[in-house]
């Protein structure tokens, strides 16, 4: 544990004098301080270093944290603090950043008491926007607690704390009672443990005390989290299911980011007595996406990545669509690792539409010269090649053409084909803020959005696959449309880093073994071609 010290006379690293105690917690302890030479605020975080480190210990940890942060602060610029220095001296890590003109929400809640359910949903939503740019950029926090959360007099907040999990050896957490069970058990960890710990700040604000309370060793508090049953909340409300979903002890089946965010938009649409305008942080746009039943997505304007990630829920988030399911497939996902892998290359050209274009009218396929794509066998009679202005380029039965094309700006876009009197239907999906692994999207992202349909069924397990050279996904579910069972085949993989496509094959579930519609698959799969490429 880190005990707190304040001497005027003791500077850090010879230049940062330490004022006064800001918030403390088990492994972290946080000041306000002044640079000695030009006397301008900091804000100095000291964390405790196993014993005797080594000098190559001291220089990861701090070039870890300042290159993580130089990334999520170019993603979420304002909404993160800026760190200029950090330094290992005396057995600690000292965490040198900007000031932070606000209250650490430890320490609001201390002062204040509990939430309501629109405050606490108003921070929920803007910490999970700082969240998704940071998931998406394959970036985990992993030490999120309410002390990393500052906010300010109008309401906005401020994360601290990015590049911090891994940087050092011990101990893992700096606040226990908020750590996931996987951090308990001393797992790896990903974007699910920050999705817990979104849970758990979020039972704070609204209960007053932690889901887990803390004990008089950190071990024995890390075992309540693993161990004990959580307490259910009393005064959550309507996030209540939200808080209970975040709070699920199995990574694999806590609540994605976009069913936490529409649980977030509904509270602050429906609360009659708090209207959206009332809360200066929140200054965005709503966002309906087309044919999205009626529901508005509120998204902050302050950074192009969140556009960029709210963007691609309207076209491949949790919604219903023509193709018999609720989410877009799209392949890779949030990473399951605080550091994402490097993402397959090489780059092909990739599509892009004018932010204001409209869905486009329906195109005509037309064959190509020779009949086939370009590195495929000869088609089957009454097959020809579709080539799309997009940038891609697929054979598709004879009379098939695409119905409809939806886009948000120039991130992200969905084509669905079919023909007259044809029930089957391919959607093709497009993205540019995809993380790394395709399997967990599937797992995390869509699959908690296709339960909720009507005879949702999953075929099987997730299927980590190759295609075309990329990492690939397979997904294979039973849903219903329109009184008709029917069965779907996803394929979903990334091109390049946050770069990617899903193939979603829908045809009712009788015909499924029929020759014809196998075949139709399978020269799908066989001829999908990224222009370029």
């Amino acid at each position: 544990m880190v005990k707190s010290r304040v001497s005027a006379a003791e500077l850090v690293a010879g230049r940062y004098r330490l004022v006064d105690v800001v918030h403390r917690e088990t492994n972290r302890v946080s000041y306000y301080g002044e640079e000695t030479e030009t006397g301008r605020p900091c804000l100095l975080t000291q964390i405790g270093l196993p014993d005797d480190p080594s000098p190559d210990d001291g220089r990861r940890a701090t070039s870890r944290i300042l290159r993580t942060s130089e990334r999520i602060g170019l993603l979420r610029p304002g909404a993160v603090t800026t760190v200029v220095d950090a330094i290992e001296e005396a057995g600690s890590l000292w965490i040198v950043t900007e000031w932070v003109d606000g209250i650490p929400l430890g320490e609001l809640l201390t002062q204040q008491g509990a939430f309501n359910h629109v405050r606490a949903a108003r921070i929920g939503l803007e910490l999970l926007d700082v969240l998704e740019a940071a998931h998406v950029a394959g970036i985990t926090h992993g030490e999120l607690s309410p002390g990393q959360v500052f906010v300010r007099d109008e309401g906005s907040i401020v994360v601290t704390g990015f590049g911090l999990a891994g940087a050092t050896l011990a101990p893992r957490v700096a606040a226990p009672s908020y750590a996931s069970p996987e951090q308990a058990r001393d797992e790896r960890i990903g974007p699910a443990s920050d999705l817990w710990a979104l849970g758990a700040i979020l039972y704070t604000m609204v209960e007053g005390r932690p889901p887990y309370r803390e004990r008089d060793r950190p071990e024995a508090t890390l075992k309540g989290v693993d161990r004990l049953p959580l307490r259910a909340p009393v005064r959550a409300g309507p996030l209540t299911q939200a808080v209970q979903g975040l709070l699920r002890k199995d990574s694999r089946e806590r609540l994605s980011r976009p069913v936490v965010r529409d649980a977030f938009v509904r509270v602050l649409n429906e609360d009659p007595e708090a209207p959206l305008q009332a809360a200066p942080r929140l200054r965005g746009r709503r966002v309906v996406a087309p044919g999205w039943s009626r529901r508005a997505m509120v998204v902050g304007t302050a950074l192009a990545v969140v556009t960029v990630a709210a963007a691609v829920l309207v076209v491949t988030g949790q919604r219903p669509d023509d193709s018999g399911s609720s989410a877009a497939g799209t392949a890779p996902g949030p990473s399951t690792s605080a550091e994402a892998p490097t993402a397959p290359s090489p780059a092909p050209t990739t599509p892009s539409a004018s932010p204001t274009q409209e869905p486009t009218e329906p195109a005509t396929p037309t064959a190509s010269s020779s009949g086939t794509p370009s590195g495929t066998a000869e088609l089957p009679p009454g097959y020809s090649t579709f080539k799309s202005p997009d940038g891609f380029s697929v054979a598709l039965p004879e009379g098939w053409t695409s119905v409809r094309t939806e886009r948000a700006g120039d991130v992200a876009y969905r084509v669905i084909f079919s023909a007259e009197d044809d029930p089957r239907k391919l959607a093709v999906t497009y993205s540019e803020a995809l993380g790394p692994d395709p399997v967990a999207v599937w797992r995390d992202d869509v699959q908690p959005g296709l339960e909720e349909q009507a005879g949702f069924e999953r075929i099987g397990g997730i299927e980590a696959t190759t295609y075309q050279g990329y990492r690939a996904a397979d997904m294979q579910w039973l849903s219903e449309k329109d009184g008709t069972h029917v069965r779907t085949f996803g394929r979903g993989f990334l091109i390049e880093d946050h770069r990617g496509y899903s193939l979603r094959w829908t045809t009712p579930e009788a015909d499924w073994d029929d020759p014809g519609n196998r075949e139709a698959l399978d020269v799908v799969l066989r001829t999908f071609k990224v222009s370029g490429d």
